[in-house]
């Protein structure tokens, strides 16, 4: 198969979205996954008629026929049964959040009236009906949806599940996951390399990224023995739903990983994308659903397929409701002369317009990953131009969030 543009490859890895089924799962552990059911209210939302300050609640007919003083009949707090007025000169001292009895109408706060033992007098301050009320079923009636399926669960939705009385919740399952890189060349984090070593890295970068979806990974490095590789992917195929591959994908007298896939019956769906970085991505399916993602090992190829390919073929696999694409201005020239399509990393900035800039970091190539932790995205740069001018707008993928 001749190598892929990179709207090509993205057109192939959306047609392989999966489903990997739903599950329950405590409120207090949903923070993070992706809600798979709609919400609804219990009952009405506030369920009942409730102030908004501390102050105290009057019936506003009184103060319509110019009542100012009232006597206070007693004091309510929140949670507490609600108190009733008799009187129309009467009045409830009330605070924040507690229930409103249907006597009273309106709530003046401290700050507008003065109490003197059981009396409180209005000040000259604007009143009027229903103000400091919030009413009930204002937000959502009973029955209403409060939140609807397929969005990342976040504190405040755990709030709204709480408050509608949910103590578990239906969620996306997540799928099994292995991150293998590869190379005679890497050594443990832990491990003082020789002068012609590297210490591993890639694999704990994937692993952080999808620990922001909850996933966790097992992580895997194989060397560069043909055999083994086989073996050892023969069983990943058959235990994790995705592999996630750094390294051995390129044209090496070493790079075994196409080999050993063809060996192994899985199928290639492309192999090479016209991008830079990471231009020998290869990415194929297994016949048991196994879908495999492999990386060229250089962090930066890595850092930008991950971003670029895995984490939208991740969320349309949770069916994650998406946001619109995010474009930024250009801040400099670029001058790009190859027939790829670009993705340099980027610093982002707001200017006092609102308006979204992006200035290029230049770097070393893709094994200079020192600037990913100084710039926030990708650029895309389509493969039609080689000049990409100051103020130009182009798509960008955000890795700091």
């Amino acid at each position: 198969m001749d190598i892929m543009c990179v709207e090509e490859a993205e057109k192939i890895i959306r047609s392989e979205i999966k489903d990997y089924g739903v599950e329950e799962i405590p409120l207090e552990t949903a923070l993070g996954r992706v809600l798979a059911e709609n919400l609804f209210a219990d009952r009405d939302l506030p369920p009942f008629n409730r102030s908004t300050v501390d102050g105290i609640a009057i019936d506003y007919g009184a103060y319509q026929e110019n009542v100012r003083s009232f006597k206070i009949k007693g004091t309510q707090a929140a949670g507490e049964f609600p108190l009733p007025i008799t009187q129309s000169n009467e009045c409830i001292e009330i605070m924040t959040g507690a229930a409103l009895d249907n006597t009273v109408n309106t709530v003046v706060r401290y700050e507008d009236m003065e109490i003197n033992g059981h009396i409180a007098t209005i000040k000259n301050s604007p009143i009027h009906r229903g103000q400091n009320i919030h009413l009930q079923g204002m937000d959502k009636k009973q029955g209403d949806m409060v939140a609807d399926a397929f969005r990342l669960i976040t504190p405040a939705l755990i709030g709204l599940a709480a408050s509608v009385g949910r103590t578990k919740l239906r969620v996306k399952k997540l799928p099994r996951v292995v991150v293998i890189t590869t190379g005679d060349e890497l050594v443990d984090v832990d491990t003082t390399p020789t002068p012609y070593q590297l210490r591993r890295s890639n694999g704990i970068t994937i692993a952080t990224v999808l620990q922001r979806y909850h996933i966790q990974v097992d992580i895997l490095h194989l060397n560069d023995d043909l055999e083994h590789i086989k073996t050892e992917l023969a069983r990943c195929l058959q235990t994790y739903d995705v592999l996630l591959m750094s390294g051995g994908v390129s044209m090496g007298k070493f790079d075994y990983i196409p080999q050993a896939f063809r060996d192994l019956d899985v199928k290639k769906l492309f192999h090479k994308v016209k991008q830079r970085p990471g231009k020998t991505f290869w990415f194929g399916i297994h016949e048991n659903h196994t879908t495999i993602f492999a990386f060229p090992g250089n962090p930066v190829s890595v850092f930008m397929c991950l971003h670029r390919y895995f984490i939208p073929w991740l969320e349309m696999s949770f069916q994650i409701k998406t946001t619109a694409p995010e474009y930024a201005i250009l801040q400099h020239d670029i001058h790009f002369p190859y027939p790829l399509q670009f993705f340099p990393q980027v610093k982002l900035r707001v200017d006092d317009q609102g308006q979204l800039w992006a200035a290029h970091v230049r770097d070393n190539g893709s094994g200079d990953f020192s600037n990913l932790i100084y710039t926030d995205a990708f650029m895309e740069l389509p493969m039609a131009k080689n000049e990409f001018k100051k103020g130009d707008v182009y798509q960008i993928w955000r890795y700091r969030i």
